[in-house]
């Protein structure tokens, strides 16, 4: 007799301690939950489960009268606020905990039990003792840009709280819609609710709108409504007032508050305005008004206030402004703002509550007690830290779930920018740099949703998950525990939850879909695996777009590949539900290697040629006016000094340590071309916006002519190079490894 196959532990996030046992416990409608008064809401969350799930309820008792089929929530008056301790038998399954602990046992315990109500519901035996390793585990949502019912937020926090998160901060006021319902300030929600039109997709140069008005906001009711139902899941509400800038929706329906005096319009075109909030007494009433509704709506200690991107244009025009500055004996405009920003926080604290600010307001002196969202990076969450300020790390490089997650050609319209599953999962929002004193001021770390091209819930959640899940493992396991092969083995089990809940999660590439770039002969095996169970993959080889008509991938199989002949493997996932995912693509391609070029120079840097224009792609650049050129040790755009409309030709050897198949990435914003020895490697050419493309070549060991074009045309500009050998971890090109 063979025994019986121990079960998968497919919870996420990880737990900090796993030991599994032999043997389940068994699921059936003559199981009790013993609960006190106090855990009965946790029984019946549990209970609410089963009944939907497997279409039984179980009996709740407040004492336990049997040994065994009894499941006991425990209340633990001594442990630790968010720890709990699971020990599932073939007789009991008990949690321990406080109140917060019991909740997040029994999200665990819901992980354990089968997704397929036609499995029978059978929990594998373990023990599990679990905490968090930060205390600040949070997810944000824009509903300025885009209004989302109230039925959606609660969906959003049932899933939140799934995996652990336990704050939600709710960004409610925006240039483009104030969402918040202010009783004193009508106008508020009257005007300030409402645009006349939305630009349509990405169509911002010329501009191009659809016609369509657009509003909606929240009544105070409502939102305590939603309040309660968060605080039922122990996640805390963080509503975001901004301010000074990012405000133009305020500012047109009280246009007094500005510098300008107005008239305005809510905004209908994404980005940054000039327009902001006059630092004059008027205003400052006006907003500690504001602030006193919000207070009573929202128990938490954290209010955030913003703080970001606010142009001081109008300020350094404005009289007032000019006169404040003199008389409070400021500096500048930045100071300004930071004396804006000190004085709501003496009124937040004064009512018992504490300011969040993203990391601008830094600038000009940080406010005495503020906590600070770092996003531009961690090098303001580092700052903060070390002045022994509170830190939330929600950088842009791996918390902006707006960002993209493939092929910028084949995903739906996002914000630009590249940030992969894996990508996620590799953060660590306490640094290294800082020390052990320094890592207690990071309170934990946040995924944000900005929503500009999200018009709908399902999008939210096609960019939200399974992104969420590699977030939640980082705020929540033990960073040393931690290990993406296996958050992998463990995705399929939660995929499956979230597909069968109709959950629109985007699809991920199968697994082992990659480009492949051979020097030898030899057929290159092709082996796939859907992350999502009882999907099927359909892929083509001939350059064509696969739909259910094509080849199902059954097995693994050959490809011999012509020297010099791309073959393009396309692949579409299609979950038993029909949904589709996007179509995935990978390079097959033998060829040589390329030879190492006659070089003798050893002068560290490249040469540079600034060109000026606005263009649509690289091949502009061609015989553009030269503005400047010279020599330069690194790609650090902030050097040339320009804010727009400009390209850069950067020209130089790359020294290669030895024979192999080098992979480069290339992160732009906007467009870029990657050239090595004349050959197009990486290609970003014609996008205007944040984008990272990779490739790979062959290369013998010495130098090889690297030639890098980019252009840059309004907006932020960003420019990144990484390259290493492939299976190898790839490193960014500096100066000191390019030679001239």
């Amino acid at each position: 007799l063979h025994a019986k196959p121990r079960q998968e532990i497919n919870v996420v996030p990880r737990p900090a301690s796993i030991r599994p046992m032999s043997g389940s416990f068994s699921l059936g409608p003559d199981t009790r939950i013993i609960a006190s008064d106090e855990t009965r809401p946790l029984a019946e969350m549990l209970n609410e489960h089963i009944a939907k799930t497997y279409g039984f309820k179980l009996q709740i008792e407040s004492r336990q009268t049997q040994s065994k089929n009894v499941i006991v929530f425990s209340a633990d008056a001594n442990a630790e606020a968010e720890s709990y301790l699971l020990r599932a038998d073939k007789k009991i399954i008990r949690i321990e905990g406080r109140e917060t602990g019991l909740f997040y046992g029994l999200q665990t315990l819901i992980q354990l039990l089968p997704a397929d109500s036609k499995v029978k519901p059978e929990i594998p035996a373990v023990e599990i003792r679990d905490q968090p390793r930060f205390r600040y585990r949070g997810m944000h949502l824009d509903v300025g840009r885009h209004f989302f019912p109230v039925e959606f937020i609660k969906r959003y926090l049932d899933l939140m709280a799934r995996y652990k998160m336990n704050h939600f901060h709710w960004h409610l006021t925006e240039d483009q819609g104030w969402r918040v319902e202010i009783k004193k300030y009508p106008r508020l929600t009257s005007i300030g609710s409402r645009r006349k039109e939305t630009v349509k997709d990405q169509l911002l140069d010329p501009f191009t709108g659809d016609g369509i008005p657009y509003g909606g906001y929240y009544t105070q009711e409502q939102i305590k409504e939603i309040v309660a139902y968060a605080r039922s899941r122990w996640i805390t509400i963080v509503p975001e007032i901004e301010m000074p800038g990012h405000s133009l929706a305020a500012l047109a329906a009280y246009p007094e508050l500005s510098c300008a005096g107005g008239p305005f319009e809510v905004g209908t075109t994404w980005g940054v305005y000039k327009d902001v909030y006059c630092p004059k007494e008027e205003t400052f009433k006006f907003l500690e008004d504001v602030l006193e509704e919000v207070i009573a709506l929202f128990p938490g200690q954290f209010v955030h206030i913003g703080g970001d991107e606010c142009l001081k244009d109008r300020w350094k025009a404005c009289a007032h402004c000019q006169e404040l500055i003199k008389r409070e004996g400021l500096k500048d405009e930045h100071e300004l703002q930071s004396y804006f920003i000190r004085r709501i926080e003496k009124f937040l604290n004064s009512k018992g509550r504490r300011l969040i600010g993203w990391d601008e307001i830094l600038e000009g002196g940080l406010a005495p007690n503020a906590t600070v969202m770092s996003w531009r990076g961690q090098r303001g969450g580092i700052e903060a830290a070390r002045l022994r300020h509170d830190v939330i790390m929600t950088p842009t490089d791996y918390c902006y779930f707006d960002y993209g997650q493939g092929d910028a050609r084949r995903e739906p319209v996002h914000n630009g920018g590249y940030l992969p599953l894996d990508k996620v999962y590799s953060f660590n929002p306490a640094p290294a740099e800082l020390s052990a004193e320094e890592q207690r001021y990071i309170l934990g770390a946040q995924g944000n949703v900005w929503t500009e091209y999200m018009k709908t819930p399902e999008k939210v959640e096609y960019m939200v998950f399974p992104r969420l899940l590699a977030l939640a493992e980082v705020v929540w396991s033990p960073q040393e525990s931690r290990d993406y092969g296996d958050f992998l083995r463990r995705l399929p089990s939660q995929l499956a939850r979230l597909e069968r809940e109709q959950v629109s999660f985007r699809i991920p590439e199968p697994h082992g879909l990659q480009d492949v770039l051979t020097t030898d002969d030899r057929p290159v095996e092709v082996r796939l695996e859907s992350f999502v169970p009882g999907s099927k993959i359909y892929y083509t080889l001939d350059g064509s777009l696969p739909d259910e008509r094509s080849k199902v991938y059954e097995k693994p199989f050959k490809v011999s590949l012509p020297l010099d002949q791309k073959i393009t493997l396309n692949t579409r996932v299609v979950a038993s539900g029909g949904r589709a995912s996007a179509v995935y693509s990978a390079l097959l391609l033998r060829r040589n290697y390329r030879e190492a070029v006659d070089y003798t120079g050893n002068l560290r840097g490249l040469m540079f040629k600034l060109v000026e224009g606005r263009f649509a792609s690289t091949k502009d650049m061609d015989g553009a006016a030269t503005v400047s050129s010279g020599k330069t040790d690194s790609f650090e755009l902030s050097r040339f000094d320009r804010r727009s409309d400009y390209g850069i030709i950067f020209e130089g050897y790359l020294k290669v340590a030895g024979d192999g198949v080098y992979r480069f990435a290339v992160e732009s914003d906007d467009g870029s071309v990657l050239l090595i020895d004349g050959e197009e490697v990486v290609a970003n050419d014609g996008l205007h916006a944040r984008q990272t493309r990779e490739g790979y070549i062959p290369l013998r060991k010495g130098f090889h002519r690297f030639t890098l074009k980019f252009f840059q045309r309004g907006g932020d500009a960003g420019l990144k190079i990484w390259w290493g050998r492939r299976g190898e971890r790839m490193e960014t090109i500096a100066g000191n490894v390019l030679f001239h």
